[in-house]
């Protein structure tokens, strides 16, 4: 199963401001950066229970009928979700992972700070996007955090916009290789009101 990271962050590093807010990711002029041809390419996406929080202040959910996994040990509740799957999961990322791989998926997209942090210290994730906003915030929730060992990357490709983003792609050695078999983790899965 393949695993990737595709995110935007300031060029201090931050995912978000210290309130969860994305204002400043405007500053790259919302032109297009090819996370449209990336999210049709996954088949599922997993994020922490903040990021689904923080998504859910939005409005409108923006992953349509795509399978969503959230993963938290503590209840969520879903019943604001009209339209897609959404289901919890609670474990390690290896357990996660052996999950989801058991039930066909072939593709995740994994989001939010912590979530990547814990597959990339885990060594599941494969590949890695990162478009960098022209702008400066100064604090926030950083992309990363603390790893048990040096995480290698093979740079891939570098692209530059015209709206001042700088996007690069990195493929990362071993993932997925070598890796122990564990049980599956705890799930509850609940599909939306509108879903079929």
């Amino acid at each position: 199963m393949k695993l990737s990271v595709f995110c935007g962050v300031s060029v201090d590093g931050f995912l978000a401001r210290p309130d969860d807010k994305l204002d400043f990711l405007d500053a790259g002029g919302g032109e297009p950066h090819g996370f449209k041809e990336f999210y049709a390419s996954v088949d599922v996406v997993v994020m922490g229970r903040k990021t689904f929080e923080v998504v859910l202040t939005f409005g409108k959910w923006p992953y349509g009928k795509k399978p969503v996994v959230v993963l938290s040990s503590r209840p969520l509740d879903f019943s604001s979700i009209r339209d897609g799957v959404v289901e919890q999961m609670a474990g390690e990322p290896v357990k996660i992972v052996g999950q989801l791989e058991r039930r066909g998926f072939k593709h995740a997209y994994i989001d939010g700070g912590i979530t990547i942090q814990r597959f990339l210290a885990a060594g599941l994730i494969g590949r890695l996007v990162v478009t960098r906003v022209p702008v400066l915030i100064g604090e926030g929730i950083p992309l990363f955090g603390p790893l048990p060992r040096d995480v290698s990357l093979s740079h891939v490709a570098t692209r530059t916009y015209r709206g001042g983003l700088v996007q690069s792609e990195y493929a990362l050695g071993g993932a997925n290789r070598n890796r122990p078999q564990n049980k599956a983790a705890p799930t509850r899965r609940t599909k939306g009101k509108g879903s079929k």
